[in-house]
């Protein structure tokens, strides 16, 4: 018999005993379901055994790993259900490409996907889920690993190994389907309850639950602008030959770094100069709204938006909303009793629009400047009036919600979504979140402008992100253009910044298991210098060197 330790209760169980027969002893005290168990403080899988004595915790659906280990396992089961249906090299060409909402998108290179095919998938899962087969974890030999996933037709697997350090790779079966996945994963297929299949694009989409309501799956609601930009970002990736991680390091390892950095970032200038000219060529416009999430780009992107606006002969002017934020004694609060500079409430939207309309009827405004030290706006005889050709160009996270510019005609505004939109996969099954590249981006800003420990950019990035579904994601597509600013280089050029900050983080700390998350996933890049990238790059305003004042 083993001593466990478990919410400052000592208890007796059998050595061999696994955590999940554990977990479902304690489960009635939990209103999620248990996914993972903290072993002396170590993140692990519920299908692991006791063998010796521990204190446990317990992890649930509700928490961010155990809604990713939710994720992922719903993945393996949809692409065991295409393998049991179309075979399993079939299920090898499936790409899960990106998340639209709450669903995540399942492209094929090859088989054709169709309504009918998602039905069946969708059967198939619910029979696994109803049979609640095992998942097996083994660890093999990279060499036995490659062999076995090529005989498979994972030739991108084949293609990630080759860099990878570690001399062996951890390998889930289920009933007989092998595959590879970047993180934990639930102890068999009755876990996975609450999914829907449904065919959306020529594709498969995977809707799941938020982790904030882990058994509800709500109807997915297309965003077809969003989609659209995606796709795009992906078709390009393509055309360069770079799907995943193990395509982007061949290209490194080739000498082709240079080359590809001027492409993506021709390729970037093509499009903000697409995005001017549709402005000049709209009639009216005088207010330029550009908005996004955190770690976006959109302050070198506003900057080089204005330059391009300069080429078609129009005078741009930057504002930026927060100069309108309600003195610091007026911010409203949130839940904890901090303020919450992510609202709405937060700016004061009549001083704004009454400045704004007086600008269009083309009376000079002396505009505020807002001082984050005193919590005060300020005003310093910066007088500003339009002229024929002058043009605001606004950047702020509510530029798409028109509470903020209530009292402006539609027909003046033009409306720009910015978001980082990653197109690369670790491999055909395991995607990169863009919410990942975004935190590395600001982690490395943060740290580089403002002294900001990792640790701290980690404890806010919740908040963070909740600002961001309340108050940039449902007005996404009400947006006039999409810019994605995510570049296919830029997690090998951020790994060299950000890992040095991560190793900060110690163990014990709350923090620390996301920090070896992200090591991990670094891992597999190949990290190579900033010397290349041109002084107006995007990832410039993260890592330093921007020609522009970021």
């Amino acid at each position: 018999m083993v001593k466990v330790t478990i919410g400052g209760k000592e208890k007796e169980y059998p050595t061999g005993i696994s955590y999940e027969a554990i977990a479902n002893e304690y489960q009635g005290e939990y209103e999620d379901l248990i996914a993972l168990v903290f072993v002396n403080g170590k993140m692990t899988e519920l299908q692991k055994t006791l063998k010796k004595s521990c204190e446990i915790g317990f992890i649930t659906l509700h928490e961010s790993a155990g809604h990713k280990t939710y994720v992922r396992t719903a993945t393996l089961l949809l692409l065991k259900a295409v393998s049991d249906i179309l075979g399993v090299k079939e299920a090898a060409k499936i790409k899960v490409e990106f998340s639209i909402g709450k669903g995540y998108y399942c492209s094929s290179g090859e088989a054709e996907i169709t309504p009918k095919l998602a039905e069946q998938v969708n059967d198939r899962m619910k029979e696994l889920v109803k049979s609640n087969l095992p998942i097996r974890k083994e660890t093999y030999p990279i060499e036995y690993a490659t062999r076995l996933f090529k005989d498979r037709g994972m030739t991108d697997k084949e293609n990630l190994f080759r860099y990878r350090r570690s001399s062996t790779v951890n390998v889930y079966e289920l009933d007989g389907y092998f595959d590879y996945f970047y993180g934990h994963m639930l102890p068999s297929t009755g876990y996975v309850k609450y999914f829907q299949v449904s065919y959306y694009e020529n594709g498969l989409m995977l809707n799941l639950p938020e982790r904030h309501e882990p058994k509800l799956v709500e109807e997915f609601k297309p965003r077809q602008k969003l989609f659209e930009t995606l796709k795009q970002a992906g078709d390009w990736g393509r055309k360069l030959g770079i799907d995943t991680v193990g395509d982007l390091n061949n290209q490194i390892c080739a000498g082709n770094l240079s080359e590809l950095v001027l492409v993506q970032e021709a390729q970037q200038e093509r499009r903000i100069g697409e995005i001017a000219e549709e402005i000049a060529a709209r009639s009216g416009v005088k207010f330029v709204m550009i908005a996004g999430p955190s770690s976006s780009g959109k302050t070198t992107f506003s900057h080089r938006l204005s330059i391009q606006l300069r080429t078609y002969g129009l005078t741009p002017h930057p504002i930026a909303v927060d100069d309108y934020f309600v003195d610091r004694d007026k911010t409203p609060k949130d839940e904890n009793g901090d303020y919450n500079f992510e609202c709405l409430e937060a700016i004061d939207l009549e001083q704004f629009n009454q400045d704004m309309c007086a600008l269009l009827e083309g009376k000079e405004v002396e505009l505020p400047t807002f001082n984050f030290k005193t919590g005060k706006r300020e005003y310093k005889g910066n007088r500003k009036s339009l002229g024929e050709d002058d043009i605001l160009v606004i950047e702020g996270i509510h530029g798409l919600n028109d509470r903020m510019s209530h009292s402006l005609p539609n027909s003046s505004k033009f409306k720009i979504y910015i978001s980082a939109l990653t197109s690369l996969n670790i491999d055909e099954h395991n995607r990169i979140p863009t919410t990942d590249g975004r935190l590395i981006r600001r982690m490395v800003r943060d740290a580089r402008t403002r002294g900001t420990a990792a640790k701290r950019t980690i404890q806010m990035w919740s908040s963070v992100r909740r600002g961001e579904e309340e108050n940039i994601f449902p007005f996404q597509e009400s947006a006039d253009a999409f810019f994605n600013s995510a570049l296919i280089y830029e997690l090998a050029v951020l790994k060299q910044f950000a890992e040095p900050l991560l190793f900060q983080i110690s163990k014990g700390e709350p923090e620390y298991y996301e920090a070896k998350r992200l090591l991990k996933f670094l891992d597999y890049f190949l990290g190579v210098s900033s010397e290349n990238l041109p002084n107006n790059s995007i990832v410039r305003e993260f890592v330093g060197g921007s020609c522009f004042n970021v």
